[in-house]
């Protein structure tokens, strides 16, 4: 499994829910969602599982810390959680600037990036697990990524020009032809996660589908790393130790949750 994680920097299709657990986890997404409103669904739900038990029961379980921990180590620190929610077509109507006609938002859609480089660690190691609510393929906008990248190290960023990305301050990292090429697509079940590196460059395509896509990430580090900067919505990160031990303390002892 490390092997071909640090060849690819990603890794695809690993099982954490049973077809109940599946069913479970949905309805109780589907009553966060009703209450909570698709707009604030789509990027807004950040670090619920100190909130929500599901969330947390995700966050802490033990085929998604397995696999973790045989990415990074035996000492895991949960770093955050946040909901991605694509749904089909255009996701909301908005006015225009003149007050006059409503307009159609742009579809949306996730740019290349990386995820580490505004996350203000250091050094900028972290992991996500990233969990399928929904099933998440091509027609609906799966993650796809571009193998071997985290290896080059992080890339400057700039600001997508297409408008529609979902990332939090519209930032995107220029790619190749050759680069763009070699994306593939990262389709996940209902039930299962996938792990990538937090240098690999990754996004996705609009929901051209008529399902919704929502999958919950998971950003693990080991307790080495330490937050020296504000990430990019201007916060310092809640870790909590999940396994093993915490020898540096970068981050304040929290109590769980649940």
């Amino acid at each position: 499994m490390r092997e071909q994680f640090e060849l690819d920097g990603f890794l695809i299709g690993l099982p954490v829910e049973d077809a109940r657990g599946v069913e479970r986890v949905r309805a109780d997404f589907n009553r966060l969602e009703a209450a909570e409103g698709r707009e604030r669904c789509a990027i807004g739900l950040i670090d619920t599982h100190f909130e929500q038990r599901f969330v947390w029961e995700l966050a802490t379980h033990p085929a998604v810390l397995d696999a973790v921990c045989a990415i990074i180590g035996p000492d895991v620190l949960l770093l955050a959680t946040q909901f991605f929610c694509k749904y089909p077509g255009v996701t909301v109507s908005a006015r225009s600037t003149a007050g006059g006609e409503g307009a159609e938002a742009p579809e949306r859609f996730v740019a290349w990036h990386q995820d580490v480089t505004y996350w203000g660690l250091e050094p900028p190691v972290a992991v996500t697990a990233w969990y399928a609510v929904d099933d998440s393929d091509a027609p609906n906008g799966c993650m796809r990524a571009i193998r071997g990248t985290h290896r080059d190290g992080i890339r400057e960023h700039g600001t997508a020009a297409r408008p529609g990305n979902l990332l939090s301050i519209n930032q995107e990292v220029p790619v190749t032809p050759e680069e763009e090429a070699r994306a593939a697509d990262l389709p996940l079940r209902a039930g299962e996660i996938s792990l990538h590196h937090g240098m690999l460059i990754h996004g996705s395509n609009p929901n051209r589908s008529d399902r919704r896509r929502c999958g919950l990430t998971m950003r693990y580090v080991p307790p080495s790393v330490r937050q020296v900067a504000l990430n990019s919505y201007g916060r310092r990160y809640r870790a909590l130790l999940l396994r093993g031990e915490d020898r540096h303390g970068h981050f304040e002892r929290l109590t769980a949750p649940w």
